[in-house]
């Protein structure tokens, strides 16, 4: 069994981990909210008083960070994992990071003989308590199979994408895709409840017909159809709007990058930016169906209880 280093225990890391634990590994935790350790603690994990101390015993550095400037910061200094992991560990990111610091992490980490892989998952905090995620691996072929074997507790799925930053750069084109369908069925929902459609018939044809997607499965924006999506708890974030508003503000700039055009994504793009003018960042990205209301208004949404 391994000691792992893990460091960002937010929504997604907190429960991904006590995969691992219950697999038998030991793991060490960091995060600067004191709520996201003492939920990880709960479930078993160890925490670390700094990241100097988690990782230097351990055979494996996990980072599940909200943004890239925060895996360079974990990374690089006199406190960070370059400076005090052990030779021989093999270091990873699960956070959703922009293609140039995915890039930075492998050249640092090959410049101080450390492995690392690019290692992002989908499957939202749902895939992370089920210990189903999809896990893309980029990286040389040997550092990838080393990450394999510790993440099978927590994957449903392990897909190797390639060599560097091939992983990230299928998340980032995975999460456009998801919330261009997250758009789509807030859109689909508000119209069939205006044609008259029971909620509950129409959500069951379109998950027997062409109009199926995982936002709809997962995160449909009307309230007791989806157990656990977010219009059943006032939308209170399983994804945030900030964070959504990151990842597809990635995919649009390797779009601009790349002379790709992608019209749906800066669509969908556009309503994240109306949430998080509104104040609403932190809530569920979802909650974009407020806007094909006629009304602004939707069901499971109460403002004032904010």
């Amino acid at each position: 069994m391994a000691t792992i280093a893990w460091i960002g225990l937010g929504n997604m890391g907190s429960r991904m981990s006590a995969h691992l634990i219950a697999a038998g590994h030991t793991v060490l935790g960091v995060d600067p909210s004191a709520a996201a350790l003492e939920q990880a603690v709960a479930a078993g994990v160890t925490p670390a008083a700094s990241v100097a101390e988690a990782v230097a015993a351990a055979d494996a550095v996990i980072t599940m960070l909200p943004k890239g400037e925060h895996v360079r910061r974990v990374y690089e200094g006199p406190d960070g994992v370059w400076e005090h992991a052990q030779q021989g560990a093999v270091l990873f990111d699960s956070s959703t990071v922009d293609i140039e610091t995915s890039q930075w992490c492998h050249t640092g980490s090959a410049e101080r003989g450390f492995a690392f892989v690019d290692a992002p998952v989908s499957g939202g905090t749902a895939g992370a308590s089920d210990g189903t995620l999809a896990f893309m691996l980029g990286g040389a072929p040997q550092h990838v199979e080393r990450v394999r074997e510790l993440i099978g507790p927590m994957a449903g799925n392990v897909f190797a994408t390639g060599g560097p930053t091939t992983g990230i750069a299928a998340k980032i084109v995975n999460n456009m895709m998801l919330f261009i369908a997250q758009q789509a069925s807030a859109e689909g929902s508000q119209l069939a409840l205006q044609l008259g459609l029971d909620p509950q018939v129409f959500w069951d044809v379109v998950s027997a017909s062409s109009g199926r997607s995982w936002a709809q499965q997962t995160w449909y924006p009307v309230p007791g159809i989806v157990e656990r999506a977010a219009a059943n708890q006032n939308f209170d974030a399983t994804f945030s709007a900030d964070l959504a508003r990151k990842d597809i503000g990635l995919a649009v700039r390797a779009g601009a990058d790349t002379g790709v055009s992608l019209p749906g994504a800066h669509a969908a793009m556009a309503q994240l930016d109306r949430l998080i003018d509104e104040g609403l960042g932190h809530k569920d990205s979802s909650l974009v169906v407020k806007y094909s209301s006629p009304d602004g208004t939707v069901a499971g949404y109460a403002p004032e209880s904010e």
